[in-house]
C-alpha cells in the first residue's frame, strides 16, 4: 500500500512540475497530411497562367486541430493550403463529416490560405483557364481524393484526442498593405517615409493548445493579407507556407495552423520573389512566437458553435450587347465568362439571383469570440465587427466557401476589382452584389454572435 501511495504521490507532483493541469476539461487532436498534387493540375488564383504546374518549392499540407469541451462538444479546425474550398467540396464534406463523426456545420471551420500557388478544385475557377474536358477530369479526381483526405485527417485528429490546455493571445506584423490606396511601385519609398495609407489589419490572433505534459500540441494563428507573393509555376504554400514551416521547425511535434484574416483587399508589398515569400513566413513567425513566449490567456473549457446560411443578393447580368462586346475579345476568363453568360441568358429563369453564404460563430469560454466568413473578404469587416462585437474577437475569412470577393459598402460604391470585376473570375451570373451586401452578412453574423452568447447552447 506504501508502495502505491508513493507511485501516485509521485505522479501528481509530475504533473504539478509541467504547469499544466491535465483535468482542465480540454481535450485535443491533431494530425496534418500532405496534398501536393502529383498530377500536372492547373493552378487556381491568377487567370494569367497558360499551363499547368510545373513542380513544387515545397509540399502543400492540410492540418487539422480537434476540440473537445468539458461537455464533450468537438469543433474543428483545418488550415489547407489552398485558394479556397468550394462550396461543392465543403457540402461533400458536411454530409461526409455528419455521417461519419455526427459533426454539424456549425462545429466545422473549412480554413483556405488562399495561396496562388495551389491547386484548381472542382465547382471553381473554371472560366479562368482554358480548361479541356480531360483536365477537368484530372481536377475531380484530385477534389474527390482531396475530400476523402480531409475526412481521413480529421478522423485522426480525432483518435488523438488528449486531455489539453488551451490559451489565445494577439501579435502584429506589418507586410499587408492596402493594395486600393497604395501602388505597388510606390510601396517602398511610401514606407520609407511612413505614407502608406487605407485600412489594414496587422494583429495576429494565435491560438495554442498544450498537451498533459506541457508540450505545444498545435499553435493556430490568422493574418489578414492575400497569399501574392509568389506567382510562379511551382506549388507553394507562399508565405504563409512558409511561416507555417518555420513555426514547425522551431517547436518539433506542434502542427502550425495559418487562417486567413479578411485580407482581399491586402497585398504583401513588395512581392514576386522567393526570398520575399521567405522572409514574410519568418516575420510573421517570429510576431507568433513573440506571443507564444508571453504569458497567455488561458481559455476556459466551453465551446458554443453555431452556423448560419445569410442568402446574398446579386445585381444581375449586365446588358446582351456588353456581354457580345465582351465575348468577342481575345481569349481571356472575361471572354470565357461573356460566352457563358451569352448562353445562360437564353434560359433566364435558371439565372441565380442569391448566394448561400456561410457565416460561423464560435465562443471558446467565457471571452473569445470567433467569427468566420466566406469568400474574400475586404478588411472593412474586421473592422466593424470588432467594432460592434468586442476587441476579444477574431474575424477570419475564405472558410467553408470561396464563391468571390466580397466587398463592403464603401468597396462596393469606390467599385474597381474587388468591387466589381472580380465577379468574373469565380464565374458568378452577375457583375456585382447588391447594395445590402454587407449589412446582410453583419446582420447574420449579429444573429450567430447572440446565440453562442448564450450559456444555454
Amino acid at each position: 500500500m506504501r508502495l502505491v501511495l508513493s507511485i501516485l504521490l509521485s505522479m501528481v507532483i509530475g504533473v504539478a512540475s509541467t504547469g499544466v493541469t491535465v483535468a482542465a476539461g480540454w481535450k485535443a487532436g491533431v494530425a496534418k497530411a500532405v496534398i501536393t498534387p502529383k498530377q500536372p493540375l492547373w493552378m487556381a488564383g491568377y487567370g494569367s497562367r497558360t499551363k499547368p504546374a510545373q513542380g513544387a518549392q515545397h509540399d502543400l499540407w492540410i492540418r487539422v486541430l480537434v476540440l473537445e469541451d468539458e461537455r464533450g462538444r468537438r469543433g474543428v479546425i483545418l488550415s489547407s493550403d489552398t485558394l479556397g474550398i468550394p462550396r461543392p467540396i465543403a457540402d461533400d464534406l458536411a454530409d461526409r463529416l455528419k455521417r461519419q463523426f455526427g459533426l454539424d456545420r456549425s462545429q466545422v471551420l473549412l480554413h483556405a490560405s488562399h495561396t496562388h500557388c495551389g491547386p484548381v478544385l472542382r465547382g471553381a475557377l473554371y472560366d479562368a483557364y482554358p480548361l479541356d474536358p480531360a483536365q477537368i477530369e484530372l481536377i475531380n479526381q484530385f477534389s474527390e481524393w482531396l475530400t476523402a483526405e480531409i475526412v481521413s485527417t480529421i478522423g485522426r485528429a480525432i483518435e488523438q484526442l488528449q486531455p489539453a490546455d488551451v490559451s489565445r493571445g494577439q501579435g502584429h506584423v506589418d507586410f499587408a498593405v492596402n493594395r486600393r490606396t497604395n501602388r505597388e511601385p510606390d510601396v517602398p519609398k511610401l514606407r520609407e517615409q511612413n505614407l502608406l495609407f487605407g485600412p489594414v489589419d496587422h494583429t495576429i490572433p494565435v491560438l495554442a493548445v498544450n498537451g498533459p505534459q506541457g508540450e505545444l500540441l498545435a499553435i493556430v494563428f490568422a493574418y489578414a493579407c492575400h497569399n501574392t507573393t509568389l506567382d510562379y509555376q511551382l506549388w507553394c504554400g507562399d508565405y504563409a507556407g512558409f511561416a507555417q514551416y518555420g513555426l514547425e521547425a522551431r517547436h518539433p511535434g506542434a502542427v502550425a495552423m495559418f487562417c486567413m484574416g479578411c485580407g482581399a483587399d491586402q497585398n504583401p508589398l513588395p512581392r514576386r520573389t522567393v526570398a520575399l515569400a521567405e522572409s514574410y513566413g519568418a516575420r510573421l513567425a517570429s510576431a507568433v512566437d513573440a506571443v507564444l513566449a508571453e504569458p497567455m490567456d488561458r481559455i476556459e473549457p466551453t465551446l458554443r458553435t453555431q452556423h448560419e446560411f445569410v442568402l446574398v443578393q446579386m445585381q444581375g447580368l449586365p446588358k446582351i450587347e456588353e456581354l457580345r462586346t465582351i465575348a468577342h475579345e481575345p481569349a481571356s476568363y472575361r471572354q470565357r465568362w461573356a460566352g457563358r453568360m451569352l448562353k445562360l441568358a437564353e434560359t433566364p429563369d435558371e439565372i441565380v439571383r442569391q448566394y448561400p453564404y456561410p457565416i460561423t460563430a464560435w465562443k471558446l469560454g467565457r471571452e473569445q469570440l470567433w467569427i468566420t466568413l466566406g469568400g474574400e473578404v475586404v478588411v472593412d469587416y474586421a473592422h466593424r465587427l470588432k467594432a460592434e462585437l468586442g476587441d476579444r474577437t477574431w474575424v477570419t475569412a475564405y472558410v467553408n466557401d470561396v464563391m468571390a470577393y466580397i466587398p463592403s459598402r464603401r468597396v462596393l460604391i469606390e467599385g474597381g476589382y474587388e468591387g466589381q470585376s472580380s465577379m468574373m473570375v469565380y464565374g458568378l451570373p452577375t457583375e456585382r452584389w447588391a447594395d445590402d451586401v454587407e449589412e446582410r452578412i453583419c446582420a447574420g453574423v449579429r444573429r450567430c454572435a447572440e446565440k453562442v452568447e448564450s450559456p444555454e447552447r
